[in-house]
């Protein structure tokens, strides 16, 4: 048997459905349902193209961790809600400004993963990105993570076998992103992309890099030194191959390089349960997905995944 691990950034495929599928697909008592089927369907199609044996939903139980908006205040600053505007569930302090026709379409896709039996797991002070990264390491088997988060890409790893389905372009015209895609997109390899990030910088998460340093100038000097620890080293050594200007620029953001790393950087090893992550063959509770589907309206959608995934684990 081929195991294959499959990791849905579940938080960038809802709110890509959301804005995707049309708002027209609603419940009968006139919810909209558009985010639920539009992620149920990503299911079943990656499912179908994939056949992964295992799949987790990864969860941001955190949007914003604490401990990174400590290290980088302006760390998703723009992204925190104004008072009175509907937020997604969070246990941050901070909550995060979410479409009120979304927000109420969480708890129906939770209720709907739950009755499936697909794995949902998150980790309190974690975002999403940090399960993955636990998952993606040391897995065991080939692992695909679904997301449209350029961040993750730090965790490609063509001798895992860990690579990752980047979904900027759409679902149905995904990238598989593995070490030579990384390398020719970026010129950089995939494990310095972390540092290339974090000296580029980022403003959907409010990272700003060190000013003046764009792609070009970030990869050039990753190219020449490796890494950001002997980047910043060789600031103050007259005999290193770094000239004035860049030479300035690292100096004056040595504050910023103290502290950005660990923010950019994805945790990799977060006390996980990782008992119970095999693709079900069928709904572990299919009297409650029944009801979940006739209530919300998601008819199609709920028979295309119990199929898929039927389909799936008897072909594996």
């Amino acid at each position: 048997m081929t195991q294959r691990l499959m990791l849905l950034d579940t938080a960038s495929l809802y709110f890509r459905a959301f804005f995707g599928v049309p708002d027209s697909m609603r419940a009968p008592d006139g919810t909209p349902v558009n985010a639920v089927r539009g992620l149920l369907d990503y299911i079943s199609r990656l499912t179908e193209e994939y056949s992964p044996t295992h799949l987790v939903c990864c969860w941001d139980n955190d949007w914003r961790p604490q401990w990174r908006v400590d290290l980088i205040p302006t760390y998703k600053a723009h992204r925190v809600v104004p008072e009175g505007v509907p937020v997604r569930e969070s246990t941050s302090v901070f909550v995060e400004e979410v479409p009120d026709p979304l927000l109420v379409q969480v708890p129906v896709i939770r209720d709907v993963l739950a009755a499936y039996g697909i794995a949902v797991i998150g980790a309190d002070d974690y975002e999403a990105d940090d399960v993955i990264g636990t998952l993606a390491t040391g897995a065991g088997m080939p692992v695909d993570i679904v997301t449209g988060d350029r961040d993750l890409f730090q965790l490609v790893d063509d001798a895992a076998g860990v690579r990752v389905l980047y979904v900027g372009r759409g679902v149905s015209r995904h990238d598989r992103v593995d070490e030579a895609w990384v390398r020719e997109k970026y010129a950089v390899e995939a494990r310095q992309y972390a540092d290339f990030a974090t000296l580029r910088g980022d403003a959907s998460d409010g990272l700003p890099g060190v000013k003046g340093v764009g792609e070009k100038t970030a990869a050039t000097l990753l190219q020449r030194f490796g890494d950001i620890p002997t980047l910043v080293a060789a600031v103050d050594d007259p005999t290193s191959d770094l000239a004035p200007g860049p030479r300035g620029k690292i100096r004056d953001a040595a504050a910023y390089l103290a502290v950005a790393p660990a923010v950019v950087a994805v945790a990799r090893d977060l006390p996980l349960d990782r008992s119970a992550l095999a693709l079900p063959a069928r709904p572990v509770d299919a009297d409650a997905l029944g009801a979940l589907a006739e209530q919300w309206g998601l008819g199609t959608s709920v028979e295309r995944l119990t199929a898929t995934l039927a389909r799936a684990v008897t072909e594996v």
